[in-house]
């Protein structure tokens, strides 16, 4: 089976850690952020992974490779100018089309779900498009699915509503998608995936685009977008099915002391006191040094404030 994890953007929101190193590649907990969306769809059966680069690309490439499970093929699509969502998909549509169905993946969050389960009901039913939801109290703040009694997909956030919505989920960005959805992407070279390919396929009258709502002890998820949400990700060990993320970075000399993540590597000078601090590899932290929530990366300490 095939997947794509899109993750071309530029990260502004998580800048300016993303200025030193493409969001998919940050550290989290020790480990690139791309090595835990690998880790999963080994997990469930995915063998070879495309993923859309354009930012610092030469580090993407390099966690990737890295860090992917053994016996993974890699492959990379390098949009030397932004494509969005859907355009960058639809760059390696021909990749995608030979996996019926494929599996679809952000790049800026932390996942754990049965995604073998969610491509089993997708065949089942014979849909185009099977959208993860979540139940999700912050549905609202990052931007809900709403479904009908049957999971047919009716409204898209703030984008697009039809009647009959009965439900609603927090989109987690994890899409299964039949070969056939691919005919209904728009013969142009960049576009939002949602705005330009499934908002008029559902106005169209598509009833094969559906949505399905898992609880959380059925689709753990958290978004790493912003700082705030960085630090938050990075100070919570990461409880995962697929994958002991801890003993790995460990095994690679990540230390985790004192609420702070000490990337391999890196050292501390006599008398420095950090607390909710993640120092990125091979970082050295002055002597004396002081500080707290936050980021010691490029040689400069970096605040995270803001919501986690």
């Amino acid at each position: 089976m095939r997947a794509m994890i899109v993750g071309a953007g530029l990260g502004s929101r998580l800048r300016p850690l993303t200025d030193l190193c493409p969001r998919p590649a940050v550290p989290v907990r020790g480990l690139p952020l791309v090595a835990y969306q690998l880790h999963l769809l080994a997990r469930h059966g995915v063998r070879e992974v495309m993923l859309n680069i354009h930012h610092l690309p030469e580090l993407l490439i390099d966690a990737a490779r890295r860090f992917a499970p053994p016996g993974m093929e890699l492959h990379f699509s390098h949009e030397t100018e932004l494509l969005d969502t859907g355009g960058g998909i639809r760059r390696v549509a021909s990749f995608l089309r030979e996996s019926d169905p494929c599996l679809l993946l952000g790049a800026d969050m932390l996942l754990d779900a049965d995604l073998a389960r969610l491509v089993g009901l997708h065949r089942e039913r014979k849909d185009a498009w099977t959208m993860l939801l979540r139940d999700d109290p912050r549905a609202a703040r990052f931007g809900s699915i709403g479904i009908d009694a049957k999971g047919r997909v009716r409204r898209i956030g703030h984008r697009f509503e039809l009647p009959g919505a009965v439900r609603e989920g927090l989109y987690v960005w994890a899409n299964v998608v039949s070969a056939r959805a691919f005919e209904r992407m728009p013969e142009r070279e960049a576009f939002g995936h949602l705005d330009a390919w499934l908002t008029p396929w559902l106005a169209a009258g598509a009833q094969d685009v559906r949505g399905e709502i898992w609880d959380a002890d059925h689709c753990s998820w958290e978004p790493v977008g912003t700082p705030g949400e960085y630090l938050a990700a990075n100070l919570a060990p990461a409880r995962l099915s697929y994958l002991d993320a801890d003993a790995l970075a460990r095994a690679r000399g990540v230390r985790f002391e004192e609420e702070c993540v000490i990337g391999a590597g890196a050292s501390l000078g006599a008398g420095a006191r950090l607390r909710r601090v993640v120092i990125w590899d091979g970082e050295h932290v002055p002597a004396g040094f002081c500080a707290h929530d936050g980021v010691f990366a490029g040689g400069v300490f970096h605040p995270c404030d803001g919501p986690a």
